[in-house]
């Protein structure tokens, strides 16, 4: 019964969507008002993240039941969205009573489809690993067609779609799947891992890559901190994310804020991790500067209350450094083009690994026979990569096809001690819920 009310709300009072290219001067504004429940930001998030929107200004708030949000964003070239087709799909997909019907959970799940048979991978990084696993899949007669591979506090996850490479379909044979899934485990399984190598094939379907990232190692306690004594690396603690997390009594929330290096999709990943968490943001604001990003959320646990003990309170901390660290452009970035054949991931990777390097994450994929593959390297230590090594790289695998990106942007510059203060007092002084109403109704 509680299903079918809320159902009929969602009917009578459906989602709507304004986009407004006029109002602001280098941004576009999307305006979306629903019926509020559990996980809306998020998809709402998501589905500017699918079309490599950035998120450079949000107001966030969902009291009363009613979610009211405003997102700034711009396309990867920092542009206004001008492209019809994608403020159309925008439109239909925040517009659709069915995108805000399915509950998070079943919105993750594998959709029927029988293009590619989806193989999710956990274990224990080391240098190496994507290129073991890739001369299995491809002596198992698997090729890859999409991935994504993140590493983080020694661990690793991957999502890796598979076709049969004769007949280009998902692979649907018992016996082959479980010795697929039997050789890849053997591969995870680190020589001194105390945590179990995990391998699970889905039937033929599309799984949400970067969801179920966040889930297998969230699900790993990746963010977990170990220290990496034998890597002899000090690790830079001023590039690390800042999360702050406060008790803000006068309205009955936790408060958190955060500033880390602004990137692409960095609100999807803390969004993320919060509704999975099973916490609501109820109120925040986020802005971005030359190179910082900085958020605030009020938030409360589903069951309707704070955070209320200093072990929560840590763990929060901990789960959404992570989050925003998991994808995290760590090392130098090697782009390769090229025209796809079987075995051309494993033959690539093997490269890799001859050459000492280790991949601290990767994004595969394919179109119309063509392969667009991005991996962020550095040396074994974590360091970056010398240049010779890079061009003998590009000699053995074609200067055309593999290309090097360097990260000119400046780094971010260690925050002032008044800048979390200055947010957060702004925010407790001026901004009420009357605040953000006023916020969103400025055009």
């Amino acid at each position: 019964m509680d299903d079918e009310y809320e159902k009929l709300i969602r009917r009578m009072n459906p989602p709507r969507v304004v986009i407004d290219n006029d109002v602001c001067e280098d941004a576009t504004v999307i305006k979306v008002d629903s019926v509020n429940k559990h996980g809306t930001l998020l998809e709402v998030v998501q589905v500017l993240a699918d079309v490599n929107l950035t998120i450079v200004k949000a107001y966030i708030s969902c009291d009363g039941g009613w979610f009211m949000d405003v997102f700034n964003v711009v396309d990867r070239e920092g542009k206004k969205i001008r492209d019809r087709e994608v403020l159309n799909y925008i439109q239909v997909r925040l517009e659709s009573n069915d995108n805000y019907a399915s509950s998070v959970r079943e919105s993750v799940g594998v959709m029927p489809s029988e293009e590619h048979t989806s193989i999710e991978l956990s274990g224990t990084d080391r240098p190496g690993l994507l290129s073991e696993v890739c001369a299995v899949l491809t002596d198992l007669h698997c090729n890859v067609v999409n991935a994504e591979i993140w590493t983080h506090n020694a661990r690793a996850a991957a999502v890796v779609h598979v076709t049969d490479d004769s007949t280009g379909c998902a692979i649907k044979d018992p016996k082959r799947l479980s010795t697929i899934k039997e050789l890849l485990c053997n591969v995870l399984r680190g020589d001194n891992d105390r945590k179990e190598a995990k391998t699970t094939l889905s039937p033929p379907g599309v799984t949400n890559r970067d969801r179920r990232l966040h889930q297998i190692m969230f699900a790993d306690r990746d963010y977990e901190r170990i220290e990496r004594v034998d890597l002899g690396r000090i690790e830079d603690k001023g590039s690390r994310p800042r999360v702050n997390v406060f008790d803000c009594l006068q309205k009955d929330y936790t408060m958190i804020t955060m500033s880390a290096k602004d990137r692409p999709k960095l609100l999807f990943d803390i969004i993320c991790t919060l509704t999975d968490m099973e916490y609501v943001v109820f109120h925040g604001m986020v802005t971005t500067g030359t190179t910082e990003a900085y958020q605030e959320f009020y938030i409360r646990h589903v069951d309707g209350l704070p955070i209320n003990s200093e072990a929560e309170r840590e763990r929060v901390t901990q789960c959404l450094e992570a989050a925003i660290e998991r994808r995290a452009n760590e090392g130098i970035e090697l782009q390769l083009c090229t025209d796809d054949r079987v075995g051309l991931l494993s033959d690539i990777t093997r490269i890799f690994r001859e050459n000492s390097l280790c991949i601290k994450r990767a994004e595969i994929s394919t179109k119309d026979r063509k392969v667009k593959d991005i991996f962020y390297v550095t040396d074994v230590g974590g360091n970056p990569v010398d240049p010779k090594i890079i061009d003998s790289i590009r000699r053995q695998v074609g200067p055309s096809a593999l290309q090097v990106k360097y990260d000119k942007s400046p780094s971010p510059k260690p925050p002032q001690e008044t800048t979390m203060g200055f947010l957060f007092g702004n925010i407790l002084r001026a901004r009420t819920l009357q605040n953000f109403k006023l916020i969103r109704s400025y055009s």
